[in-house]
C-alpha cells in the first residue's frame, strides 16, 4: 500500500511540474520545429493570427493601434477615424516576414527585429546560439519568456494554454532597440582605380 501511495505522490509531482513547465517545451518545440523547417509543427504551435495581429503595430509604428478604440459617445470623431483607419490599407512591412521558419528560428535565438533578415536557418552548430528564455511572467493560461540579444534588447514570446498541457504561441513583442547583425555580409573588395577589364 505504501508503494502505492509513493508512485501516486510522484505521478502527482510529475504531472505538476509538467503542467508549469509547458510552456517552456512548447518554446524549445518551436525552436526545433523552425530549425527543421517544419511547417506541420509550427501550425500546431504557433497561433498565426494571433501572432501577425501582435507584431502589425510593432511593424508600422502606429502606437495608437494597440490602444483601444474611443467610445462613439466619449469622442465620436475620433471613433470615426479609427474605423476609417483600420478599415485603410496597411502600409509597411507585412508581418509575415517575422513568421518563416528562419525568421521564427532566428526569433527564438534573440536576433530580434534583424531576424526579418533571414531567409535560411543556420546550419552548423557553431553558427547557432542557444540562449535560454527567461521567464517574464508565469501564470495558469498565460506565460512570457523572454530572450536577451547581446546589447540587452529583449524579444517577448507569450503563450496561451489551450489544453492541460497544450501551449501555444500567440505574441511576439520585438524590442524597440537595435539587436546585433545576425552575420556580417561579405563582399568582394573594390577594383583599384588603376586597374581596366580587358
Amino acid at each position: 500500500m505504501k508503494v502505492i501511495g509513493n508512485l501516486l505522490l510522484l505521478a502527482v509531482i510529475a504531472a505538476v511540474i509538467s503542467f508549469f513547465a509547458a510552456p517552456a517545451v512548447a518554446f524549445f518545440a518551436i525552436r526545433s520545429a523552425a530549425d527543421a523547417s517544419d511547417t506541420a509543427a509550427l501550425t500546431r504551435l504557433v497561433d498565426y493570427a494571433g501572432v501577425r495581429q501582435s507584431l502589425r503595430p510593432q511593424l508600422t509604428g502606429n502606437a495608437a493601434a494597440i490602444a483601444p478604440a474611443p467610445s462613439f459617445l466619449e469622442d465620436p470623431i475620433g471613433a470615426v477615424r479609427r474605423q476609417l483607419e483600420q478599415a485603410a490599407p496597411v502600409v509597411g512591412p507585412t508581418p509575415d516576414i517575422y513568421l518563416t521558419p528562419a525568421a521564427l528560428a532566428a526569433l527564438t535565438r534573440g536576433e530580434g527585429r534583424y531576424a526579418a533578415q533571414r531567409t535560411t536557418a543556420t546550419t552548423g552548430e557553431a553558427e547557432r546560439a542557444n540562449p535560454f528564455p527567461e521567464p517574464v511572467f508565469w501564470g495558469v493560461n498565460r506565460a512570457r519568456m523572454a530572450v536577451t540579444d547581446e546589447g540587452g534588447s529583449q524579444t517577448i514570446f507569450t503563450f496561451e494554454r489551450r489544453g492541460p498541457f497544450e501551449w501555444r504561441l500567440v505574441h511576439i513583442g520585438l524590442p524597440d532597440g537595435v539587436a546585433p547583425a545576425p552575420s556580417a555580409v561579405t563582399t568582394a573588395p573594390p577594383a583599384k582605380s588603376g586597374q581596366t577589364g580587358r
